[in-house]
C-alpha cells in the first residue's frame, strides 16, 4: 500500500532530522575518541586505523538514509581493480553530502580541510588524526598533500571548489588537483555523481528533505587520466572538464 504524499512528507521530516541527529552524535563521539590519541606519540601510525573507521562510520551513514528510505546511493565502477594504489579522486560537486557518500567507498582516502574546520573541537580531532591535510590554496598545501599521496594515500577533491551552482551542470575546475597528481606521480581518477538537485544543494537547508524520497543518487566511476609528459595543468584540468562535462551531459 502506498502512503498519500501529504502523509510521506509528514514522515520524511522527521526522519531526515533524526539521521542527521545520529549523524551529529556519531561525529561527536568520534572526535572526543579522538582527542586522547593526539596526544600519542605514535599518533601518525593511527591514522589508517582512523581513515577505515570513517570509511565505516560513513558507509553506515548511508546504510541508515537507505533503511529510512530518503537517500538511495549506488556505485557504479567502483571495483577493486579500479581503486588499486594511490590516486588523485576527484568529483562534481551537486550536494553537501558528496563527501560522506564518497569517502564511504574509497579506501584509504584523505580530505583537504579548511584550517578554520580543523581547529574545530567537534570536528578536528579525528580529521587530524585521519591525516587529513589543511589548507586553502597554494604551493603549501599543493606540496603538502601531494607528499601525502607519493607515501601511498589517496586524496579526494572537489575541484569546483564549492558546491554547484544552481541552474549549470558544472562550475569550472580549479587546477589545484593536477598539480598534485603530477607532483606525486600518480593518475587522476574522475568520479561523476548524479543527484537530485535539491538534496542539500548549494544554498540549500540540510533539515529539507528532498521533493522525492527516496532520492537517487548515482556515483560512477569514469576512469582514470594519466598526466601526459609536457602537459600542463591547465591542460590536464581541460581533459578532466571535458569529461566530467561530457557524462553529465549524457544523464
Amino acid at each position: 500500500m502506498t502512503l498519500p504524499r501529504p502523509l510521506l512528507r509528514l514522515y520524511h521530516y522527521p526522519a531526515n532530522a533524526v539521521a542527521w541527529a545520529v549523524f551529529g552524535v556519531v561525529g561527536v563521539g568520534l572526535n572526543l575518541a579522538c582527542m586522547p590519541l593526539l596526544l600519542a606519540r605514535d599518533r601518525a601510525r593511527r591514522g589508517h586505523a582512523v581513515r577505515g573507521a570513517i570509511r565505516r562510520l560513513f558507509g553506515g551513514w548511508c546504510a541508515w538514509l537507505h533503511a529510512t528510505r530518503l537517500v538511495y546511493v549506488r556505485f557504479h565502477g567502483f571495483t577493486p581493480e579500479a581503486m588499486a594504489g594511490p590516486a588523485v579522486y576527484i568529483a562534481n560537486h551537486p550536494g553537501l553530502l558528496d563527501a560522506t557518500f564518497l569517502l564511504s567507498r574509497l579506501p584509504d582516502t584523505i580530505c583537504i580541510f579548511k584550517p578554520a574546520l580543523m581547529r574545530n573541537p567537534a570536528i578536528g580531532p579525528a580529521a587530524i588524526m585521519a591525516g587529513y591535510a589543511a589548507g586553502d590554496t597554494g604551493v603549501d598545501v599543493i606540496r603538502d598533500v601531494a607528499q601525502r599521496v607519493a607515501d601511498g594515500r589517496s586524496v579526494l577533491i572537489f575541484p569546483e571548489g564549492t558546491r554547484t551552482a544552481p541552474g549549470v551542470a558544472l562550475n569550472p575546475l580549479h587546477a589545484g588537483f593536477a598539480l598534485i597528481a603530477s607532483r606525486a606521480g600518480v593518475p587522476v581518477r574522475t568520479i561523476v555523481v548524479r543527484a537530485p538537485r535539491d538534496l542539500v544543494p548549494k544554498g540549500g537547508h540540510w533539515w529539507r528533505p528532498p521533493v522525492t524520497c527516496p532520492a537517487i543518487v548515482e556515483i560512477s566511476m569514469l576512469g582514470e587520466m594519466e598526466p601526459q609528459p609536457g602537459e600542463n595543468a591547465a591542460q590536464l584540468t581541460a581533459r578532466a572538464t571535458r569529461q566530467l562535462s561530457s557524462a553529465l551531459a549524457a544523464t
